[in-house]
C-alpha cells in the first residue's frame, strides 16, 4: 500500500512511539494529540486512514469521528479506534460514531498492519465500484445522447428490471449486475445517424434497416470487455429487440433462446417507454401499459415474466413514484 498516508490521533507518547516504529516504514504519518487539530489536519491533508485514541483531553474520539463523518470533505476517510481493554464495552458507541474497526492496546504490529491494509483495500474497492458506476452512467448517456429519450428513463427502467429479476429468482449479485447492465442496452444508438434517430415521423424500410444496426453496434462496443458486467450488457444490447414469438430483430430468436436478461430488460423498457411522455406522444396510463404487457405475453414478451411483472404492480408503481422526483 505504498504512498498511503495515515493520521494518528493520540496524546500518549508511549503509544505514539510504538505506532511510529510499526508504521513509519510503510506509510507517511501525520501525528497530533488533539482531536480538534485532527479535524483540521484531516480536512487539509486528506489522509487515507485515521488511527485515533478514544480518550483525549479536548474532544473524545467519538466526537471527533462524528465530526469527520458530518463533513463531506472527510466523511469517506476510514477511522480505526485504538483503545485499552477496559474500553471495549464501548465499541458500539464507536461504530455508531462511524468508525470501521477497533485495535486494542498494547498494539500488536502484525495485527495493526493487517487491519490497516484490509481497510485501505476496501477503500480501493469502493473507489473502483464508483468508477465503474460512473463509466456505466457515461456509456448509457452516450447511447441516448442524440435520440428523443428524456429524463431518468434508463435508470427507472433499470429499477423495474431489477425488481422483476428479483421476483423470478435472480440472486442479489445478479440483480446488481442487471441494474447496471440494463441502462446500456441502447449503447449502439451512438452509431446511428441523427437524421434517423431524430426523424419526427415513421421510418421507411431503409431507415429501419439502419436503426436495427444499433443492436450489433452496441454488442460490438460492450463485448470489448470480458467482465461479467459488460458481457451481460453486451448480451442485452444485442437481444433487447428480440420477441418471444421470434418476430423481433436482429436475429429472430424466440422463447428461451433469447437471454433472460434481455427478456427482462425488454419488458421493463417497453413499460417505461409507454408511461413516459415524449415529444411525439403523450404518456400512457399505467393501467394501459399493464394491459399491453398482458396482451403481449406469449408474443412480444416472455409470458412468465409478464405474469410476474403484473404480480408486482404495487412495487412497480412505487418505483415509478420514487423516480418521478428526479424526472425532468
Amino acid at each position: 500500500m505504498g504512498g498511503k498516508s495515515l493520521l494518528i490521533v493520540d496524546n500518549d507518547e508511549s503509544d505514539l512511539v510504538d505506532l511510529r516504529l510499526i508504521l513509519e516504514p510503510e506509510y507517511e504519518l501525520f501525528i497530533t494529540g488533539s482531536g480538534l487539530d485532527a479535524l483540521g489536519i484531516a480536512a487539509r491533508l486528506k489522509p487515507d486512514l485515521i488511527l485515533m485514541d478514544v480518550q483525549m483531553p479536548d474532544m473524545s474520539g467519538y466526537e471527533v469521528c462524528e465530526a469527520l463523518k458530518a463533513n463531506p470533505a472527510t466523511e469517506a476517510i476510514p477511522v480505526i479506534f485504538i483503545t485499552s481493554l477496559a474500553d471495549h464495552g464501548n465499541e458500539a458507541n464507536g461504530f455508531a460514531a462511524g468508525c470501521v474497526d477497533y485495535l486494542s492496546k498494547p498494539v500488536v504490529p502484525s495485527i495493526v498492519l493487517a487491519r490497516i491494509e484490509t481497510h485501505l483495500s476496501l477503500v480501493h474497492v469502493n473507489e473502483l465500484k464508483k468508477s465503474q458506476r460512473d463509466a456505466v452512467f457515461m456509456i448509457s448517456e452516450a447511447g441516448h445522447y442524440n435520440d428523443n429519450d428524456q429524463g431518468v428513463h434508463i435508470w427507472r427502467m433499470a429499477a423495474y428490471a431489477k425488481a422483476l429479476a428479483r421476483t423470478v429468482g435472480w440472486s442479489g449479485v445478479e440483480n446488481e449486475l442487471l441494474e447496471l447492465a440494463a441502462p446500456m442496452h441502447d449503447t449502439g444508438k451512438i452509431g446511428i445517424p441523427d437524421v434517423v434517430l431524430r426523424k419526427p415521423g415513421k421510418l421507411d424500410e431503409d431507415e429501419w434497416e439502419v436503426m436495427r444496426r444499433h443492436c450489433q453496434i452496441g454488442y460490438d462496443i460492450l463485448s470489448k470487455s470480458d467482465s461479467p458486467l459488460f458481457s451481460l450488457a453486451a448480451d442485452i444490447a444485442m437481444n433487447h429487440h428480440e420477441k418471444w414469438d421470434g418476430s423481433g430483430y436482429p436475429r429472430g430468436l424466440a422463447g428461451n433462446a433469447i437471454p433472460e436478461a434481455a427478456r427482462i430488460t425488454t419488458l421493463a423498457d417497453v413499460f417505461d417507454a409507454l408511461t413516459m411522455r415524449r415529444p411525439y406522444k403523450e404518456a400512457w396510463s399505467v393501467d394501459e401499459a399493464f394491459a399491453l404487457i398482458q396482451d403481449g405475453a406469449g408474443s412480444h414478451f416472455d409470458p412468465n415474466l409478464a405474469i410476474n411483472f403484473i404480480k408486482i404492480k404495487p412495487q412497480i408503481l412505487e418505483i415509478k413514484a420514487r423516480w418521478a422526483l428526479y424526472d425532468e
